[in-house]
């Protein structure tokens, strides 16, 4: 465990010129304590969790390692306590490491702030280290630098969250036991292979289930290859009964959580299901539509150089959200005669096809913000929005 000090030989110049203030002022717990507002931050593992704790200069006031428990948030609580009146906390990977620590803080009424990881940059003229990052992470949240909202992962969306991550693995699970199947046909001795080479899948699939192959002697490869196939063709009926399974739960609550977005063209339950989890069950922490424009990677990057002006696909931001906006605009393209026709206005006045879909994206993006954020006010829009897919 770590004291309340930081480690010399782990620090950097500026933390230990921050402690050598602190001892020469006479800066004790005790004084900290006293009323004194304290900003910290939180490295997360798997095992243990960093803390940090800075004042409103900056200074490190002290950094401590606590066990990932409920007794540990407790304890990082507390010590945090010590310190004086906890202003802000940033703690990294809300969504993983650290969420039960997020939502033990979030209980216990403190302002919780998810922090990005450290710039590359600065690692690389400081160096690397927990306590290092938990420091980071606090002057991020003292200076509201390379910080956001975190999802309160206390609802149905993070039910459903759960429920579409299982769905997709087992789809991804189906699909390469299909593959390996076909693959094992393809290398099958002949007695084997002309049996079922010409059928179709799901005939495949079902034959090759109810084989009975003899398994008293598994050293003859045309036996095994029976086995084998027999093995692969049930795992891939038991994926799709469990696929179908996790269907009858998702589909009532997308159509429960956003009937709103089931309501428009292009976006299903699938598109729907993913645009909720990106939102999360706080959508309220996405303060304007432009900042879930970056959320889901579609916001119009500036690529202009001399004197050609034009914008590009943004390649940040949430890419299952951007798959998810990016379908629903190929079924407009295909469906909507608005959207075609924008398709064809924009065509005409010569933007590439990746031009036209990033606005596509881009106004759907806007579209589906206010869905998800009814009671947010629409800003006024400049006259073009009248091209607008809808």
């Amino acid at each position: 465990m770590r004291g309340a000090a930081l480690p010399i030989e782990r620090i950097g110049e500026d933390d230990m010129t921050s402690i050598a203030h602190a001892a020469r002022t006479g800066q004790t717990r005790e004084s900290a304590a006293s009323g004194k507002t304290v900003y910290a931050g939180v490295d997360t593992h798997k095992e243990l969790h960093v803390a940090a704790v800075v004042d409103d200069g900056g200074t490190v006031l002290g950094t401590h390692s606590f066990s990932t428990t409920r007794a540990g948030y407790r304890a990082l609580t507390a010590w945090i306590g010590e310190h004086g009146r906890l202003a802000r906390i940033g703690v990294e990977g809300t969504g993983s490491y650290g969420a039960g620590l997020t939502r033990h803080l979030a209980k216990a009424g403190a302002t919780v702030l998810e922090v990005d990881r450290p710039d590359r940059s600065d690692r690389r003229r400081r160096g690397k280290d927990d306590d290092l990052d938990a420091i980071s992470a606090a002057r991020a949240v003292l200076h509201n630098r390379r910080t956001a909202i975190p999802k309160s992962k206390d609802g149905a969306v993070e039910a459903l969250r759960v429920l579409r991550t299982a769905r997709a693995q087992a789809v991804r699970e189906r699909r390469n036991a299909l593959q390996l199947l076909r693959m094992t046909i393809v290398s099958a001795p002949d007695e084997v292979r002309d049996q079922i080479r010409n059928l179709t899948r799901m005939q495949l699939i079902r034959v090759v289930a109810a084989w009975r192959p003899d398994v008293s002697n598994a050293a003859d490869p045309i036996g095994a290859y029976r086995v084998a196939l027999k093995s692969m063709a049930r795992r891939y009926l038991e994926l799709t009964d469990e696929i179908a399974d996790l269907d009858d739960l998702i589909n009532p609550l997308v159509e429960a959580l956003a009937p709103q977005l089931l309501a428009r063209l292009g976006i299903g339950v699938e598109i729907a299901g993913q645009l909720l989890v990106t939102a999360g069950d706080n959508p309220d922490r996405m303060t304007s539509e432009a900042g879930f424009a970056m959320l889901c990677g579609v916001a119009p990057l500036p690529a202009s150089s001399g004197t050609t002006q034009r914008h590009r696909l943004n390649r940040g931001g949430d890419r299952q959200a951007n798959r998810a906006l990016h379908l629903a605009v190929v079924s407009r393209i295909r469906l909507d005669p608005r959207t075609q026709a924008y398709l064809a206005r924009k065509t005409s006045e010569g933007h590439s096809k990746l031009e036209i879909i990033r606005c596509l994206k881009r106004y759907l993006a806007r579209e589906v913000y206010y869905l998800l954020n009814p009671g947010q006010q629409r800003i006024a829009r400049r006259p073009y929005r009248r091209h607008t897919a809808t």
